[in-house]
């Protein structure tokens, strides 16, 4: 004879259903998202798992490679130090999100194919987010400005990504004047 398992009896009241959440929402690369998973899941796991974005990278548990950077309101920021529960309405650009409509590359994407600045490739969309805050605050940036962007390259491309955003900065001036 089959035994039958009867879970233990509980009382009406001692279940607590957690509340619905309402969902935290965001613009990603121009179009709308509601997360309604955990509010704490990291921005970066959030664009790679959820949304397929595969352009940011891991660069640490505390984004110190500068390989996980986005932008977020035009600032470049750790996507994996940024829990979604900070993210509402606020509007976050990926490497992907970087070209224009109609596919052409930003001034940045073509000056680092141009300058052959990268490499293995795992740091560029982190050089790319990065550089794309710096010219946003300084229109020609020196060496020092460059300098100052928390990127790391093990392959040594440092010097062709430093002429890159140089070249990228003039390409963008001329496109103004």
């Amino acid at each position: 004879m089959a035994q039958v398992h009867v879970p233990p009896h509980r009382s009406p009241g001692s279940v607590e259903p957690e509340p619905a959440r309402t969902g935290i929402g965001l613009q990603v690369n121009g179009e709308h998202f509601q997360h309604t998973g955990d509010p704490q899941m990291p921005l970066l796991w959030y664009l790679r798992d959820v949304l397929k974005l595969g352009g940011t990278r891991y660069g640490g548990e505390h984004g110190e490679s500068g390989a996980d950077l986005v932008l977020v309101d035009g600032k470049a920021r750790s996507a994996v130090a940024l829990p979604m529960a900070k993210l509402a309405g606020r509007q976050v650009t990926t490497v992907e999100g970087l070209a224009q409509p109609d596919g052409s590359l930003h001034p940045l994407q073509q000056a680092f194919v141009d300058e052959d600045a990268i490499g293995c490739g795992y740091c560029t969309p982190g050089w790319l987010i990065a550089a794309a805050d710096l010219l946003r605050r300084r229109r020609e940036p020196s060496d020092a400005d460059i300098d100052t962007l928390p990127n790391l390259c093990r392959c040594g491309c440092q010097t062709r990504a430093r002429r890159a955003i140089k070249r990228a900065a003039k390409a963008m001036k001329e496109s103004k004047a």
